[in-house]
């Protein structure tokens, strides 16, 4: 059964979806979005999944850039979803899930590259994602893990917050993937504090 935290912040990003890409933090991703692709690389006819994919701009961001991509966005706001599939300009290479990125629906090996952008920071059981990133993750794959980061030597919660925001500095990003099998490749700073880290699953 799913808990009231997380029902919460599914009524939160559902009443969001109508006026998401309207307002400054759309304008704010795709900024963060241009950034993180001169940093990404996939292989030939890659398969890639997104985790809280939103609205699905990384996506067709990703699909116009590799022309061979198939990929798959997954959310648990089925509002976010319905815009997503409304504007998906590649179907059917790119399709929309509904899902709990602690639970993925997907079979193990399944994707050559995992994106998160300004979602990881919302999850409450952050080692179990990073473990079902790992699961799904084909080995070489990568994992590119964008979120604001925090300085601090413990994750640092956002009491005020209505959605309990949760921020992770490097080493605690590097600690998570190691718990969970895969290897921190490097950091790097898009826009502010938001912080691109990259993980690779070994061969």
């Amino acid at each position: 059964m799913i808990s009231n935290f997380l029902k919460d912040k599914k009524q939160l990003f559902d009443r969001w979806s109508a006026t998401y890409d309207w307002i400054i933090p759309s304008v704010y991703y795709q900024a963060i979005h241009q950034r993180l692709l001169t940093k990404v690389e996939l292989p030939a006819n890659p398969q890639v999944l997104d985790l809280g994919c939103g609205t699905g701009r990384l996506l067709n961001r990703l699909a116009q850039n590799y022309p061979d991509l198939q990929g798959t966005g997954l959310d648990f706001s089925a509002q976010m979803l319905r815009v997503a599939r409304q504007n998906n300009q590649h179907h059917p290479r790119l399709i929309y899930v509904e899902g709990n990125a602690e639970s993925l629906p997907f079979t193990e090996g399944q994707f050559n590259a995992v994106f998160n952008t300004i979602s990881f920071l919302h999850y409450p059981n952050p080692q179990q994602v990073f473990t079902e990133v790992a699961r799904v993750l084909a080995p070489g794959g990568k994992f590119y893990l964008v979120d604001i980061t925090s300085r601090k030597q413990v994750s640092h919660l956002v009491a005020n917050s209505p959605t309990r925001m949760r921020f992770y500095n490097q080493e605690q990003r590097q600690e998570l993937g190691a718990t969970a099998g895969i290897l921190c490749l490097g950091h790097y700073y898009l826009l502010g504090p938001v912080l691109l880290s990259v993980f690779a699953k070994p061969e």
